[in-house]
């Protein structure tokens, strides 16, 4: 299972970003803005990509595999 290893929307509103600006200005759609309060991981490297941009990280930084307990 791929999770974050941090609340990305609390960082991001931290260096001043908010979810307003994420669409507005960063075109990131409101669906995907809802998975990331969700904690949903299912979205398009083009967006991971934009989201290391602002948080200036690598997706290893962002990102972090835990096996499933099956």
């Amino acid at each position: 299972m791929i999770r974050y290893k941090f609340d990305v929307l609390e960082k991001l509103k931290n260096i001043g970003i908010s979810s307003y600006t994420l669409t507005k200005t960063h075109k990131i759609s409101p669906a995907t803005v809802q998975k990331l309060r969700e904690n949903d991981c299912n979205i398009s490297t083009l967006t991971i990509n934009k989201l290391c941009s602002m948080l200036q990280c690598q997706p290893g930084d962002l990102l972090e595999w835990l096996p499933d307990d099956k």
